[in-house]
């Protein structure tokens, strides 16, 4: 069975203050020690103020984005993989949507980050996922398999894929447990074909859109579900640690 991994991705929110909260919070919540794997990403400039409040020792902390450079350098505003290494963080997101539409990154540019962060060993949230255009034109297989093949991944067992639909994300609507099982499942078969199925089998493929704790059951009840990345609710405690909870009950 592959072990539930759950994400709390806080975007570009919190203050001081909230983030205390949450921290305080979350801690509350019970142990996922060896049944999921949780990680949350608060934005760069709260990373070490998350670590500093000791984010309970079972979870993780994640960074939302690197450069594409290994050690960075002339690259006013950004952060690197080996800044993250240094500071004991040991994932990343990569290829999240609001990157790729808001910010314009191409997959050229996702492909390098994808690089320098197996070159310092960091794990990799690799968001997929199709606009509501492209899904409606029935292009939604042809779309995420070909960003997935576009990461150019060559160490899958630091890697878990995030199909989130574009259409989903912050929208309030949330796809289906049908729909995200079926494209879950197009990405696991891509996996078999073009990896091996030891892969297939092994690597995590995880949903977001809108999830929050009244639709967290039913989708991870999907076989192809391995757990979420979660926006909007990951800052509402109590939201995230019921979806955290979803996890567990999975694994029971």
């Amino acid at each position: 069975m592959r072990t539930p991994y759950i994400g709390g991705n806080w975007k570009c929110n919190g203050t001081v203050e909230s983030i205390k909260q949450l921290v305080q919070d979350l801690n509350q919540g019970p142990s996922t020690e060896g049944k999921v794997e949780v990680i949350v990403a608060p934005s760069s400039i709260h990373i070490g103020l998350v670590q500093s409040l000791n984010l309970r020792k079972d979870w993780k902390i994640s960074a939302q984005n690197i450069v594409q450079e290994k050690n960075g350098g002339a690259f006013t505003g950004e952060i690197s993989a080996s800044m993250l290494k240094d500071l004991g963080i040991d994932s990343t997101l990569l290829g999240h949507s609001e990157r790729r539409h808001v910010f314009g990154e191409s997959n050229t540019v996702i492909a390098k980050k994808v690089k320098v962060s197996e070159e310092v060993g960091l794990t990799i949230i690799g968001c997929v996922g199709e606009t509501l255009e492209e899904r409606e034109r029935g292009e939604t297989n042809q779309v995420i398999t070909s960003q997935l093949k576009d990461f150019n991944v060559t160490n899958w067992d630091k890697f878990v894929i995030a199909y989130e639909p574009v259409w989903a994300i912050g929208t309030g609507k949330t796809a289906s447990p049908q729909q995200a099982q079926e494209a879950h499942k197009v990405l696991r078969d891509w996996l078999a074909d073009n990896v091996n199925s030891e892969v297939a089998q092994k690597v995590r493929i995880i949903y977001g859109g809108s999830v929050n704790s009244a639709n967290s059951d039913e989708l991870i009840k999907q076989p192809d579900i391995d757990g979420f990345l979660v926006g909007g609710a990951s800052l509402k405690s109590k939201d995230f640690l019921s979806i955290v909870n979803s996890g567990l009950k999975s694994v029971e």
